[in-house]
């Protein structure tokens, strides 16, 4: 073979070989308590707050992603990954992205295959993902948490906010919760941790739901499940009004009165008591689940 021939067949040979993925940092000045959205079809999304008025942008981009916008409008800063809209089964349209952001700032996170993490944020938060875990910190501001096929886990500073979490397939978690919490999932456990609640409500399809919380003065708990037990441990003082009921399960209580068959002929339970002073509410529904509570 003539060098000629050799130089063609390196050269297709090269064209042939995948590009390697590209670097990418970006950095634009952004208002300290403004709001940043962020959109990226797949691969990962980690949230950071710092002291610093800009908002960054580093990680990697895969070879076929087309473009990373970064641009401002107003107090808004938007971040997207555009990838081509019509992506072949074998292309590389993910992104790996890591954002600083003011710590004060407002931020809206959309992703369909991609993780999201978020730290040290202090502003309301939503956060939204198709299939991917979300893992996040709340400090004092309402958030509103959504994945279709993954697990959430929340971390909040006990300042009390309005809190919703809810996975349609994935397991929920949280400690540190405060004020007001809504936890749901279809197929997935509910696990919450250390909180302290004015209103909460938790309901799974296949799924148990654990909680440790103190209930605040005039609070209301109600918790719901078709396949799953439901565990609640109460800490501090309480008072409230319990109303539970199990069509297939028994009922467990560690203190108060004990439950009593709805029927002689139905496997059913139901427990009706007022604790303390009465000022909550405690409401537990059960399909095919038992019901145990507790206080510390």
């Amino acid at each position: 073979m003539k060098y000629g021939q050799y130089t063609a067949v390196a050269a297709a040979l090269l064209l042939a070989l995948p590009a390697s993925a590209r670097d990418v940092s970006e950095t634009l000045d952004a208002a300290p308590d403004g709001r940043v959205k962020i959109s990226n079809v797949s691969g990962s999304i980690d949230v950071r707050g710092w002291s610093r008025s800009a908002v960054e942008v580093t990680g990697e981009l895969g070879d076929d992603v087309e473009d990373l916008i970064l641009d401002r409008s107003g107090d808004t800063v938007r971040i997207k990954v555009k990838v081509p809209e019509r992506s072949g089964r074998f292309t590389d349209a993910s992104a790996d992205l890591v954002i600083q952001v003011p710590e004060r700032s407002a931020i809206e996170v959309a992703a369909v295959s991609a993780d999201i993490e978020v730290r040290a944020v202090n502003g309301e938060q939503s956060l939204r993902a198709v299939s991917g875990d979300i893992d996040a910190e709340a400090f004092a501001e309402d958030i509103d948490v959504e994945t279709v096929s993954g697990d959430i886990e929340l971390r909040g500073d006990g300042a009390a906010a309005h809190a919703v979490l809810r996975s349609v397939s994935g397991d929920v978690s949280g400690e540190r919760i405060a004020g007001e919490l809504v936890a749901t999932s279809v197929s997935g456990d509910l696990g919450i941790i250390d909180a302290a609640l004015s209103r909460g409500d938790f309901e799974t399809v296949n799924g148990d739901v654990t909680v440790r919380m103190t209930l605040l003065r005039d609070g209301r708990v109600d918790a719901e499940t078709v396949n799953g037990d439901v565990n609640f441990e109460f800490d501090g003082d309480l008072s409230a009004e319990f109303d539970i009921d199990t069509f297939n399960g028994e009922i467990d209580n560690c203190f108060g009165p004990k439950a009593r068959r709805t029927s002689e002929y139905a496997p059913g339970w139901e427990l009706r008591f007022a604790h303390g002073g009465g000022d909550g509410r405690v409401r537990v529904k059960t399909l095919n689940g038992g019901v145990n509570i507790c206080t510390d």
